[in-house]
């Protein structure tokens, strides 16, 4: 589990956990300790062990001596790890936006930006992939009331930007269950939410995308103490992350009993929520009433 909040440490980002893994995978085939690690180093025992865990960075020449003290001699392999290193260093495409987005949501971004299944419960809002630009706005002002409009401009075009990875040309499934409360609370006004589901509707019909709506008449359910998503990735190494967001950050799992009791609750719910073929019936519905 990596905690990161405001002022706190860096949180995973999926190239640095793939490095973490595979040198973590190499240090246990030979044999050596945190503390035998650190010493080839001259760092403790406990950077390494945030190496491998990719709550820190990793500079190529740590790569190398780290390489050279588990006995890779094999330069394909070596070259292999130092590109791995040198790319993993390389900031994202959301580093244009570092002046409004905070560490803790970079690494949500990153995972977003590279999973191959994203499912999520969200009992608030519509989920910001499938977010219009009005609805979007209407959100950012009202979650905050203070900044300045070049900021919120910014975190719309940012919020807008995210969504291009359901339109690559093989995007992840996304599998969403929202709350009925998301569609009742009016946000923006009727216009804005009559466009929003008009956006939901034709967003359902693509063969990526599931919808789910959990009806009020369901009554209490698995996840009512809030929103989270899970990520699934087509790497090997990277295991799955589920991601529980707070007002002042979030808290990542990766530890395979956490991210089983988000999906377990999630795979209840998802039984328990309208089926997605009646998705768009149910929209529509709401959509007359605005």
């Amino acid at each position: 589990m990596v905690d990161s909040r405001s002022g706190g440490g860096a949180a995973p980002t999926v190239l640095r956990v793939v490095l973490g893994k595979r040198l973590q995978h190499l240090r246990e085939k030979a044999g050596l300790s945190y503390e035998q690690a650190g010493q080839a180093l001259d760092v403790t025992h406990a950077t390494v062990r945030r190496m491998e865990k990719a709550e820190v960075g990793l500079k190529v020449p740590y790569v190398e001596k780290l390489l050279s003290t588990y006995g890779v001699s094999g330069q394909d392999e070596i070259d292999e790890f130092i590109a791995l290193a040198r790319q993993a260093n390389q900031p994202g495409w959301w580093h244009r936006y570092r002046d409004v987005v905070p560490e803790w949501f970079s690494a949500f971004v990153s995972l977003e930006s590279e999973s191959h299944v994203i499912r999520a419960y969200e009992p608030h809002y519509v989920p910001g992939l499938l977010q219009t630009e009005g609805y979007a706005r209407a959100v950012l002002r009202a979650g905050m009331p203070q900044a300045p409009e070049e900021e919120i401009r910014r975190q719309v075009a940012l919020r807008l930007e995210r969504q291009t990875v359901l339109r690559r040309e093989e995007p992840p499934m996304l599998w969403v269950v929202m709350d009925e409360t998301v569609l009742r609370r009016s946000i923006g006004g009727p216009e804005v939410m009559r466009e929003q589901i008009d956006y939901l509707i034709e967003a359902s019909e693509q063969p990526h995308i599931r919808l789910q709506i959990m009806p009020f008449s369901v009554g209490p359910h698995p996840a009512m103490y809030g929103p989270f998503h899970l990520f699934r990735f087509p790497i090997e190494e990277l295991p799955d992350f589920a991601c529980s967001e707070s007002l002042v950050g979030a808290v990542y799992f990766d530890q395979r009993d956490d991210v089983s009791s988000f999906l377990e609750a999630l795979d209840r719910m998802c039984a328990q929520a309208a089926p997605v073929a009646r998705t768009e019936a149910i929209l529509s519905a709401m959509r007359k009433e605005l």
